[in-house]
């Protein structure tokens, strides 16, 4: 493939990425999207193996056949509860690749033009293995805070910030002095204290803060990618780095602004360390059986459903999807409220939604919905916690003061369908369990909502 072919090839997939990226933005679109990634990036992977630079191999060709397999393997087993970790899994094969380009680079013979052509070649290598390197190891540690392999809770040592300070610090020294030619092994010192940085940064923040960590960490593998680009004078790895960098920088600042923290307080964690006395919890959580909650839904004409997390684990998607379409055809009028953060990914229940056929037009954000609850017979929340919690208004020593939630107990009625009477994946209590309106469904969510389908099916026939 001569170099105007390969040209016309990454400009096409770039348009592809940049129509993907536009697609996603709406439910209705973005199965469509999704193809238009899929269809660029064969274009762009076909593109560059059949280059004059790369060439057809033996070890090329099994290389792409065996990611190959292992990639359709993975996106067939892999459940929606696990697609959280599994993104930050493949965060970490991002920073890996472009660590292992720049130590390439580095132990491939150059030669340059001049000095400053020179400088600006080391520098990328360094950048590149710089972001990568705290993109591996910071995707870990996320993958296994999602996966409940390592605790969810922030990890906080003493003086963390001076640390964390101290590591960027040394590691533009060593650029400096990898620049000025002292040997490679600045280059590999610092390679090893990015690792460690990225383990202490994500280390430190909790649990609450993890679909932000992943949209932040999705942002560093573009950058890494964009990086290596430079570094190997590919134009499409720099706009496709560049489009995911920026898109997953604007994503965790909405993300951030919907939960009331700042971009700086989640890189720099802690979350959970509020100071002050929280408002002690009175009164009991009060539970109700099957036919009290078939009840209440047979009387009900407005019904908001919240799902979380815990919808997720107990892949109880399909049953809601049911309960929501015989609730439909008796006349009520049900919606399904999302958080910005719910779940442990940004979207995971619109996924979720979609896959079990919930109609879009029913689905709506926060920002939308948030001032019907007043107006709301009866709200059902499925699995959530620190989304629907009240202490973020009511509480100003709470660790989610400030944050904007979902405020389901301004409605008549609220059952809970929840596990147990523990906390939620932040540990933080929840004052809505307590309040008069509010009873809870104990149980799981799967096994609780077909109950519930097959409690009254005479009530939720068409009227």
């Amino acid at each position: 493939m001569n170099t105007g072919i390969q040209t016309a090839a990454y400009i096409a997939a770039s348009v592809l990425f940049i129509l993907s990226l536009g697609g996603l933005s709406g439910q209705e679109s973005a199965k469509r999207a999704v193809w238009y990634g899929i269809i660029g990036m064969v274009l762009a992977v076909a593109a560059t193996v059949v280059s004059a630079q790369v060439g057809f191999s033996i070890v090329l060709t099994g290389m792409l056949a065996l990611g190959a397999v292992l990639g359709g393997v993975l996106a067939r087993r892999v459940e929606m509860t696990a697609m959280p970790q599994l993104v930050a899994a493949l965060h970490s094969f991002v920073g890996l690749a472009a660590v292992f380009i720049g130590l390439n680079s580095d132990l491939t013979p150059h030669e340059f033009a001049s000095s400053a052509e020179r400088v600006i070649h080391e520098v990328e290598i360094f950048l590149g293995v710089f972001i990568g390197a705290v993109t591996f190891t910071g995707s870990i540690i996320a993958y296994g805070k999602l996966s409940g392999r390592i605790g969810g809770k922030a990890l906080v040592l003493p003086g963390r910030h001076v640390y964390n300070i101290a590591m960027i610090v040394v590691s533009f020294l060593l650029m400096s002095l990898y620049i000025d030619h002292v040997g490679s092994w600045a280059l590999y010192a610092m390679t090893l204290i990015a690792f460690v940085l990225g383990v202490h940064l994500v280390i430190a923040i909790g649990g609450a803060d993890m679909p932000v960590v992943v949209s932040m960490l999705n942002s560093y593998s573009g950058w890494a990618a964009a990086a290596t680009g430079f570094l190997l004078g590919n134009d499409l790895l720099i706009v496709t780095g560049a489009l995911v960098g920026s898109s997953g920088a604007i994503l965790s600042y909405i993300m951030c602004k919907a939960m009331n923290r700042s971009f700086l307080a989640v890189i720099l964690g802690g979350f959970g360390s509020a100071s002050g006395t929280t408002v002690a919890m009175t009164g009991e959580q009060i539970g109700i059986d099957t036919e009290g909650v078939a009840a209440a839904l047979d009387e009900a004409e407005s019904i908001i459903i919240v799902p979380g997390y815990g919808m997720a684990v107990a892949q109880a998607q399909g049953a809601v999807s049911e309960l929501t379409r015989k609730l439909r055809a008796a006349g009520k009028h049900v919606r399904f409220a999302i958080h910005p953060v719910a779940g442990r990914l940004p979207g995971h229940m619109n996924v979720l939604l979609a896959e079990a056929k919930v109609p879009y037009d029913i689905v709506l954000e926060m920002d939308e919905i948030n001032q019907d609850f007043p107006n709301t017979d009866v709200v059902i929340v499925i699995g959530a916690n620190d989304i629907v919690n009240p202490a973020a208004q009511e509480d100003p020593n709470s660790p989610i003061a400030g944050m904007p939630v979902l405020e389901v107990w301004k409605a008549k009625q609220v059952f809970v369908s929840k596990r147990g009477q523990g906390t939620g994946y932040s540990g933080i209590e929840n004052p809505l369990f307590y309040k008069e309106n509010t009873r809870m469904f104990y149980g799981d969510a799967k096994a609780s909502i077909s109950a519930l389908i097959a409690a009254r099916p005479s009530s939720m026939s068409p009227v």
